[in-house]
């Protein structure tokens, strides 16, 4: 297993990228502790799943901010050069770009290693449960998208460009639960899912004055 002065140089490396809230270097941090705590109870690779987990959206602010059209391809291309700088593995570089090409929830590409489908649980994770819903309106207040609207239901399948934050919710967030990979991820979902479910319950019940 690699020294943490790696991820260090990684971490540093990475940094400068992360400019919104809703896919910030703290999102980037929670991502990599919980892939950390997966890979550890299913075995993995912890240098692969540690750098994949670092560099995973490095180009995502570009892409939301229309330079690009997928992070997940701009964002392996630049991964494999902060790999190369830091002196990575060269035999695990593209495990790692494999990790990042992959984790994209909206693509909805099959995993085929272990450590790219911990990177997608690791990932997925931080879309669901309270952290999940609080990055739902960060982003919503970033694009001034309205809160909810009783008159705009929710589309039937996530297209990425939903009308309201409540709809976002159930369009994606309520849909994540079913594609975890690992026993790990699965265990750990059931309680987020579950909050997010009650959150829209109460919401819902505020809205109307019912409550």
């Amino acid at each position: 297993m690699l020294n943490d002065s790696v991820f260090e140089k990684i971490r540093e490396r990475s940094e400068e990228f992360f400019r919104h809230s809703h896919h910030s270097k703290s999102h980037v941090e929670r991502v990599y502790n919980i892939a950390v705590r997966i890979a550890m109870e299913e075995n993995a690779d912890l240098d692969v799943v540690k750098a994949a987990a670092l560099l995973h959206d490095i180009a995502r602010a570009m892409e939301d901010e229309g330079k690009i059209e997928d992070h997940t391809v701009e964002g392996a291309r630049m991964a494999r050069k902060v790999l190369e700088e830091v002196n990575f593995p060269e035999e695990k570089i593209d495990k790692v770009i494999n990790c990042i090409e992959v984790h994209r929830f909206k693509k909805n590409v099959g995993a085929e290693t272990l450590e790219a489908k911990i990177l997608q649980d690791a990932d997925r994770l931080d879309i669901i449960g309270a952290i999940g819903i609080a990055r739902v309106f960060a982003r919503g207040g970033w694009e001034n998208m309205p809160i909810h609207d009783p008159t705009i239901p929710p589309k039937a399948k996530y297209d990425g460009r939903s009308l309201t934050s409540i709809n976002h919710i159930y369009e994606k967030i309520l849909k994540v639960k079913g594609s975890f990979n690992t026993s790990t991820a699965k265990e750990l979902a059931e309680e987020r899912h579950r909050f997010v479910e009650q959150f829209l319950e109460r919401f819902l019940k505020e809205w109307k004055g019912e409550i």
